[in-house]
């Protein structure tokens, strides 16, 4: 497992970007760029809820939300596989990546804030990573500064 970081200098306030990554439809657009149509389910987004991150076939993967400080903090634990929108019991080639963080971190600049994102990534998926992510971010960054 290798962990990834990337960061973006944003600027709009904290609120704002927020709102770009969590919002349904906002988080719905930055995600688009890792696969069309992407999209979250929970129930609150608050420390202890699931979420599923899911493609329009409802394939994807669940895992807990491990840290929500508003406008600060979010991290996610990944745990496991979502087939047709049922979540799947953690077999041999899951504990491969099963606990692996995803961490979105947005800290005050001067007359910007800093979204730093970590991301456990397997090997087999980090060049894929390394190329989407940045992009990703840039539309996190066109959609706080609206």
């Amino acid at each position: 497992m290798n962990r990834l970081q990337f960061k973006i200098d944003i600027k709009a306030d904290k609120i704002k970007v927020w709102k770009a990554l969590w919002d349904n439809n906002s988080y719905r657009d930055w995600t688009s760029v890792f696969f069309e149509g992407s999209y979250a389910v929970t129930e609150d987004w608050k420390e202890g809820s699931k979420v599923l991150f899911l493609s329009p076939d409802q394939n994807g993967m669940y895992g807990i939300i491990e840290k929500h400080i508003p406008n600060e903090i979010m991290a996610f634990k990944h745990i496991g596989n979502v087939l047709n929108g049922k979540e799947q019991p953690v077999d041999d080639e899951t504990l491969k990546w099963s606990g692996a963080m995803e961490i979105y971190k947005l800290t005050k600049g001067t007359d910007s804030n800093m979204l730093t994102v970590e991301i456990d990534v397997l090997d087999d998926h980090l060049d894929f990573m390394k190329t989407i992510f940045p992009k990703a971010l840039d539309k996190v960054k066109a959609l706080s500064e609206k």
